[in-house]
């Protein structure tokens, strides 16, 4: 399955709503599952972004629905990439060497 790395920063109300109750991070990690993907890892960071995901996701358009929704709710903003792993990457060069 895809994984997507999205790094994502709070808005004054989702830091306040975080404040106030730190366990909804889990609950918005069911509601990503009930769209279809997996939170596989996460993390607070500090600086630029509060937030590093790494979520599987069937494919780009439900990964596109989640980042969507997520956002819609004007708490927090996202930035959304695949992440493809290094074998797969080196593979995939490995064969484009067969065409040439």
């Amino acid at each position: 399955m895809p994984k997507f790395v999205m790094l994502s920063t709070l808005g004054p109300d989702g830091s306040a709503t975080l404040r106030e109750n730190p366990a909804r991070i889990k609950a918005v990690n069911a509601q990503v599952e009930s769209m279809g993907a997996r939170v596989v890892h996460q993390y607070a960071l500090l600086g630029q972004w509060d937030f590093l995901n790494i979520i599987e996701a069937p494919d780009e358009l439900t990964m596109a629905r989640i980042a969507t929704e997520l956002t819609a709710r004007g708490t927090l903003k996202t930035r959304t990439m695949i992440a493809i792993e290094v074998d797969d990457f080196i593979a995939t060069l490995e064969a484009g060497q067969d065409d040439r």
